[in-house]
């Protein structure tokens, strides 16, 4: 891996590995961007951008041939959220734009690393310790495309020898990104409503476990499958990852044990809940730890310490006295 192309370089995930891959690659990391979503600050300054949109796969295949591109990352997606309220679009970029992708990589010989998620499972799945091979019956379109994703990069790899590699993210906690529209996203809404002070209004409600990472985590995982050794792989898409499970009592008390004046309230959100209580409570990565080597570093808490730090430097908000007195 040494000339990379990211597509959707300024979303959540984008954004962070386009940094990180900087930092680790020797050759060019493009950052690939659409119109109106343009790379800013130290994204547009530390490296190549191009405007990339995936449903446009002459502007793939251009900026591959342009920097000579091995790899690609296509981070392309409408969240889950987002996803319900534009079925027909989340399907165009979802699963038009990655063909687009796998074909442009059949031709050039690239490598495509298409994240799946904790969304292409369903509420027939078994919900507690998800096993990597299961059924997977979503009732979302963003698990929809996502389901669709992994059985088509499969396909290319079988048939045409593209090297296709992917994870199932849990829901992606960071404060670096804002929330973007995802199931998750109270995870980091959470965070800031402690840092500022303000009574958070949680739109899951309580007991409902679902699967988290943080994003240094993810980040890691995205570069270190694509580095792995293939010939020890039994999977390729989609390989379970997991980091922590926890609802939204839990991650409340793991706040007020170093916000102890933090205040919830639920205010339930139907949507968003009815696609929380069709994905899993946990997931068993037995398979990714196997295969190549996933371990997470992060925890609840030691998460929960390192957000609300960040959270209040990058707000400008001070640490309560109780902190700087430890």
């Amino acid at each position: 891996m040494k000339n990379v192309l990211i597509i959707g370089a300024t979303g959540q995930i984008g954004s962070e590995l386009t940094m990180k891959l900087r930092e680790h690659c020797s050759g060019d990391v493009v950052a690939g961007f659409i119109k109106g979503a343009e790379p800013t600050g130290v994204l547009l300054e530390s490296g190549p951008s191009a405007e990339v949109d995936i449903t446009n796969a002459q502007q793939i295949a251009d900026a591959v041939e342009k920097y000579h591109v091995d790899t690609i990352y296509n981070l392309a997606a409408l969240l889950s959220a987002v996803a319900e309220g534009k079925p027909q679009l989340a399907w165009k970029i979802g699963v038009g734009g990655l063909y687009n992708v796998l074909e442009v990589s059949r031709e050039k010989g690239c490598a495509v690393f298409t994240p799946s998620s904790i969304g292409s499972f369903g509420a027939s799945t078994p919900h507690d310790r998800t096993p990597q091979d299961t059924i997977q019956r979503p009732t979302t379109m963003y698990g929809v495309t996502k389901v669709t994703g992994e059985l088509l990069s499969d396909y290319y790899a079988r048939r045409f020898g593209v090297d296709t590699r992917s994870v199932r993210f849990p829901g992606l906690i960071s404060y670096t990104t804002l929330p973007g529209g995802g199931t998750t996203d109270y995870a980091v809404e959470i965070y800031y409503a402690a840092v500022k002070g303000e009574t958070f209004k949680c739109p899951i409600k309580a007991g409902t476990y679902m699967d988290m990472m943080y994003m240094p985590d993810a980040l890691r995982a995205a570069i270190e499958i694509m580095e792995a050794d293939p010939t020890k792989f039994i999977h390729r898409n989609s390989f379970n990852i997991a980091s922590m499970s926890f609802d939204p009592e839990k991650i409340y008390e793991s706040i007020r044990l170093q916000v102890p004046d933090f205040k919830m309230e639920y205010e339930v959100d139907p949507l968003r809940q009815a696609i929380a209580d069709s994905w899993p409570n946990s997931l068993d990565d037995t398979c990714a730890r196997i295969e190549w080597g996933w371990l997470p570093a992060y925890g609840l808490d030691e998460m929960t310490s390192d957000m609300l730090y960040n959270l209040r430097k990058k707000l400008n908000i001070p640490e309560p006295a109780e902190a700087l007195n430890q």
